[in-house]
């Protein structure tokens, strides 16, 4: 499943500067330090956090994109940073649990 594959499947665009990102696993977490170490490269993200360091924990750990559950706002500063740094940022109106629902029946 791809990037672009979620947009089709409930998820909406935030940010796709690489929406043919091959998604091969999810990781949920809000801890940007857990999240540097024990996230996958190629895992979807989950989590409810929009600060302007998600695009940079996103590209440490090389994740596919990160998916902002429960409707989280991501500011544009760090939509325009997620762009420029080739960071997929995804939204989803449900939970992280549905969301990790949903990307399980995808996968």
């Amino acid at each position: 499943m791809t990037v672009e594959g979620l947009l089709k499947n409930g998820f909406g665009a935030v940010a796709t500067p690489e929406p043919q990102r091959e998604i091969t696993g999810v990781y949920i977490g809000d801890l940007l330090s857990w999240v540097m170490g024990r996230a996958h490269s190629g895992d979807a993200w989950i989590t409810i956090m929009s600060n302007a360091n998600i695009a940079a924990v996103a590209s440490l750990a090389d994740v596919a994109c990160i998916i902002a559950a429960e409707s989280v706002e991501i500011p544009a500063d760090v939509s325009k940073t997620a762009e420029e740094k080739g960071v997929n940022i995804l939204s989803f109106s449900g939970s992280a649990y549905e969301a990790a629902v949903t990307l399980h029946s995808l996968l």
